[in-house]
């Protein structure tokens, strides 16, 4: 009997530790949009199951028998698949959600459920920090009057998309310290955010907080109606309770 861990995240690199740790019999899988990510302490897969058919092969294949999910809030696709397969074929299915942020005193927020709804709220001419991957960077396409500055973890395979903007190559986690000096040395005006939630990615917002710099933060989407924790622990106590 395996488990599988739908990896991706912070928190899934702790638990396939534990995993490994604890001796249970678990292997992951990573979508492969990081060229190189860190190595994980249990048997890797990478590249996504190709499908929906892909993945009801993948659990038959690897006799899987509970899925925990411990991707990015915003892997929303994935998750909601991976739940109604997991339903379907009575696998124990639980979803590791972290807490959204909040803002906090002093933090200047425009809360948004898409990236093209931005442009109406960013003035002309802004320097613009897009801390939201490359996989969504053309719809900022109406951004057209600011200058972009796109994070990503990996070297771009192309130039940048539009006239107007570069990429700002850098690999997580970063400190509070390391944000407030790139976003000085950039000169940035805007931050633009997915909530992701968490402890480590919140240093970005803590040094726009620290500078006075406004944040288009987007909502997150909607989430499989499931078994959720929070937490690690809470991870794998369900693990351990299956």
């Amino acid at each position: 009997m395996t488990l599988l861990l739908l990896a991706g995240t912070g928190e899934a690199k702790i638990i396939a530790q534990a995993l490994h740790d604890k001796g249970i019999k678990a292997r992951a899988s990573l979508a492969g949009v990081t060229r190189a990510p860190s190595p994980l302490a249990i048997p890797t897969d990478s590249g996504g199951f190709g499908g929906e058919n892909g993945f009801k092969s993948y659990l038959q294949t690897h006799d899987i028998k509970s899925v925990l999910d411990a991707t990015h809030p915003f892997a929303d696709r994935i998750s909601h698949r991976s739940e109604r397969i997991c339903r379907e074929q009575n696998i124990p299915y639980c979803q590791l959600l972290r807490p959204a942020w909040m803002p906090e005193p002093g933090d200047d927020w425009i809360c948004l459920d898409r990236e093209e709804e931005a442009a109406a709220h960013i003035p002309e001419g802004a320097i613009v920090f897009l801390a939201t991957g490359r996989q969504t960077l053309l719809r900022f396409e109406n951004l057209a009057n600011c200058t972009l500055i796109c994070r990503q973890i990996d070297p771009p395979d192309g130039p940048f998309p539009f006239p107007n903007g570069r990429y700002c190559i850098g690999r997580p986690p970063f400190s509070f310290d390391d944000e407030v000096s790139l976003f000085k040395e950039l000169g940035v005006e805007w931050l633009i955010v997915k909530n992701a939630g968490g402890t480590i990615p919140r240093t970005k917002l803590e040094a726009a907080r620290h500078l006075g710099i406004r944040v288009i933060m987007l909502n997150r989407p909607a989430q499989p109606d499931a078994k959720r924790v929070t937490t690690v622990e809470e991870a794998l106590a369900w693990v351990q309770n299956l």
